[in-house]
């Protein structure tokens, strides 16, 4: 029986979710499976994947064979190279103790470049938004401005209106006084 450790697909349409399941090679894609170790949601930035390292590394061992996906995964998260690792004690190319501090050197590398993903990602979405802020603040810095060359010329014109008005309501009282003098 050739074991496989692949996705089985779950999820809505074009919403997909996927669970990381051991099961037979000649079983559906999403039917009958020997053990679910984890599950796979590609609908993150960064995706999310979140599976029992042991359980994986003993059906590793034991020699399932990941799909090409899972095998990404599995490598992203180090289980290919605890694998390889592990392969170096048996020989006796290198002793546990120092398989197991290559493997935490190596994990806490990962997790920090896994972190400056995250914060970076956050940074530049935090930044992103300051400019589209910027840039509407100055588009209604802009509208404003307008708005006040517009009154400004409003007023301006309705100005030289009033004192002709008030210029000739005055004319014609000084005409009525000089003709009755």
């Amino acid at each position: 029986m050739a074991v496989k450790i692949r996705l089985a697909r779950r999820g809505r349409k074009k919403a997909a979710m996927f669970d990381i399941v051991v099961a037979d090679s000649r079983s559906p894609r999403d039917g009958r499976f020997i053990e679910k170790i984890g599950t796979y949601n590609p609908q993150t930035n960064p995706a999310t994947i979140n599976f029992d390292g042991e359980k994986a590394f003993d059906w590793i061992m034991k020699g399932a064979q990941p799909t090409d996906t899972v095998r990404a995964m599995l490598s992203y998260r180090g289980v290919l190279y605890r694998k390889h690792l592990q392969l170096g004690v048996i020989k006796g190319a290198i002793s546990q103790d120092t398989a197991d501090q290559r493997f935490t050197d190596w994990k806490e590398q990962k997790d920090a470049k896994i972190e400056g993903k995250r914060t970076n990602l956050g940074n530049a979405k935090e930044d992103a938004r300051k400019q589209r802020l910027a840039a509407e603040t100055k588009v209604n810095e802009a509208r404003a401005e307008a708005q006040r060359a517009k009154q400004a010329a409003a007023l301006a014109a309705a100005a030289p209106a009033a004192e002709a008005e008030t210029t000739e309501a005055e004319a014609p009282a000084e005409t009525t006084e000089e003709a009755g003098a």
